[in-house]
């Protein structure tokens, strides 16, 4: 299913959302690893999520853990790339092994002069917040834009065919109980940005 813009989903955390989302043509999977972060998982889970799934980019995401440790886990996963939640500085970043990603506040200021040229793409999570078009097609000059619009088909589309974006990022969710998930949300989404 081929969609209007790549898509990434945020914090896999079960086998039901990892190939749900495979399955219906994302690209990319982020599963959050530093234990810093709320609904953390460990390696060996992680491993086993993506030894379900082919054909996507897997993803770690990262707040307070330092270069190395990302470097270890990252090893260890067989991580494609890295998300971190905050930005580093440019030795911080250039000490990663993996490509970086780095997600920025939507309260921020985003000026593109003052971010650092090393990340790969910037991830920024709009929820309500509304920032300009300008803004965002700034950032997007000086490196990958992903946006996250939250589960809103009709925002997402206008999002994915209004402006020049690397792709979109949505949430995944929890089971209901082991193997039970409502995927009504994420299938709209899928949708409503498939090409007509």
């Amino acid at each position: 299913m081929p969609h209007l813009v790549p898509l990434l989903i945020r914090g896999i955390n079960n086998l039901s959302d990892a190939r749900y989302c495979a399955g219906m043509g994302a690209d990319k999977l982020t599963f959050v690893l530093d234990p810093a972060l709320p609904g953390a998982l460990d390696t060996r889970t992680v491993k086993e999520l993506a030894g379900w799934v082919a054909g996507v980019e897997l993803i770690g995401e990262f707040d307070q853990l330092s270069a190395p440790e990302i470097n270890a886990v990252a090893a260890d996963c067989a991580l494609d790339a890295v998300l971190l939640r905050r930005p580093r500085t440019a030795a911080e970043l250039a000490e990663i092994a993996p490509p970086v990603y780095v997600e920025l506040s939507a309260e921020a200021d985003l000026q593109a002069s003052l971010l650092p040229d090393s990340p790969i793409g910037w991830v920024i999570e709009l929820g309500n917040t509304a920032i300009s078009p300008q803004a965002l097609q700034r950032l997007g000059q000086q490196r990958p834009l992903w946006l996250g619009p939250g589960l809103d088909p009709g925002r997402a589309r206008d999002l994915a065919t209004q402006l020049p974006l690397a792709g979109l990022t949505f949430p995944s969710g929890d089971e209901v109980k082991p193997g039970l998930r409502d995927f009504d949300q994420l299938e709209a989404v899928f949708e409503a940005l498939e090409v007509d």
